[in-house]
């Protein structure tokens, strides 16, 4: 299958849900240094999966599908810290830590392809 825009690529439109979903939880939280760092990593997933296909070349897709990765592991261990500082509960972690495993896999079989 080909892919003609970003929109259509399942982990971008993973990561966005996820965007929207920790901007929901952190909206009001005080912590800004916090809620601004989890904020723009969830971004940037999604952001750098858009610009590397819009690079419209396969190595510096894949260049990105890496950075992406790198976010995506950098808010799993947001997430933690969210828990151990009671900004979520366990059930909250667990259902966000869901999200960002199925989104880093769906970027490493999406690097594999290419």
């Amino acid at each position: 299958m080909k892919i003609d825009r970003f929109e259509d690529i399942l982990a971008w439109q993973r990561a966005k849900e996820l965007t929207n979903t920790i901007y929901h939880l952190f909206r009001s939280n005080r912590d800004f240094g916090f809620r601004d760092q989890i904020q723009r990593a969830s971004v940037s997933i999604m952001n750098n999966i858009a610009e590397g296909f819009e690079r419209k070349g396969n190595k510096e897709l894949k260049n990105f599908l890496f950075i992406a990765k790198g976010s995506c592991g950098e808010v799993r261990s947001m997430i933690y810290l969210a828990c151990d500082l009671k900004y979520v509960t366990s059930s909250g972690r667990d259902d966000l830590l869901s999200k960002s495993e199925e989104i880093s896999r769906l970027l490493s079989g999406f690097i594999k392809t290419l």
